[in-house]
């Protein structure tokens, strides 16, 4: 019986589609940034806060 690796995914394919810029780009993706922001979270570094 051998054993079986799943395929590694692709960091910068993972960053082009789900990452900041990604969501910056669509309308929808800077509400969903908005909506996190709200709620408190932090998605970057401009959003710390100093």
């Amino acid at each position: 019986m051998s054993m079986h690796y799943h395929k590694k995914k692709s960091y910068i394919k993972r960053k082009r589609r789900l990452g900041f810029r990604a969501r910056m780009k669509t309308k929808a993706g800077r509400k969903m940034i908005n909506r996190k922001r709200a709620a408190g979270r932090s998605l970057n570094v401009a959003d710390k806060k100093i």
